[in-house]
């Protein structure tokens, strides 16, 4: 009579596929988390510079060159980051206000929690090798709303902003595709990691962590450095 078991099994072989089924997945998923920690996903992805922070680097944004720096504000930033994008036209109108006497100065942390913050400091530096990294960062938080939060890779729309500033496009592309602009940004990250920024925006005035309650606080101590 034919038996309706199954010819008894290879218990080694089995426990051997099994445990190479294990080890692939475990591959897999290390691959899946180090994409995730690629530049664009996540400040974690920069390693720490321990005892080699700097505030400020030689090649730093400095929004504005005052004949004679009573102070120095910088501001840690994420272009995708909704209360970054609140406070830019108050850090505007600080920059009109006190121009004369504070250099103010962007540096990049784009968050995890913005899938295309990292994009946005891509198109940033690339603006900025073409002599205008002011436009293009107030295009991105003047149009914050437009693209923010979308799980689709915003590039494309931050390259039409290149071409409506009038740049190069093709050095453009190439700037944000050099490996170098990311490691430009990554700098920024490890610096803003090892000087204990958490968030965004995150001010350092004069080398202090700010934490502000209010414009007119904010104002306030922005005055009081210049005095």
């Amino acid at each position: 009579m034919a038996s309706n078991l199954s010819p008894p099994r290879d218990t080694a072989r089995v426990v051997r596929t099994v445990i190479w089924v294990v080890i692939a997945a475990v591959v897999v998923a290390g691959v899946a988390w180090y994409a995730a920690l690629t530049f664009g996903k996540s400040q974690e992805s920069a390693p720490p510079a321990a005892g080699a922070e700097q505030l400020v680097r030689a090649d730093s944004h400095r929004l504005t060159s005052p004949a004679v720096e009573k102070a120095q504000l910088v501001e840690f930033l994420d272009f995708e980051c909704p209360s970054c994008g609140s406070v830019h036209p108050v850090v505007e109108e600080f920059k009109a206000e006190f121009g004369d006497r504070i250099t103010f100065v962007h540096r990049h942390f784009p968050l995890s929690a913005h899938p295309n913050s990292g994009q946005a400091a891509l198109a940033a530096e690339a603006a900025g090798q073409q002599g205008q990294y002011q436009q293009m960062a107030n295009k991105l938080f003047e149009t914050q709303s437009q693209w923010a939060g979308s799980q689709k890779s915003q590039a494309p729309l931050f390259r039409t902003y290149a071409q409506q500033l009038g740049l190069d496009l093709s050095q453009f592309d190439a700037v944000v595709a050099d490996p170098k602009t990311e490691e430009r940004i990554l700098a920024d990250i490890a610096d803003g990691n090892a000087l204990g920024v958490t968030g965004t925006p995150t001010f350092f005035l004069n080398g202090e962590k700010l934490t502000l309650s209010s414009k007119a606080d904010f104002r306030q101590k922005l005055a009081d450095a210049v005095k």
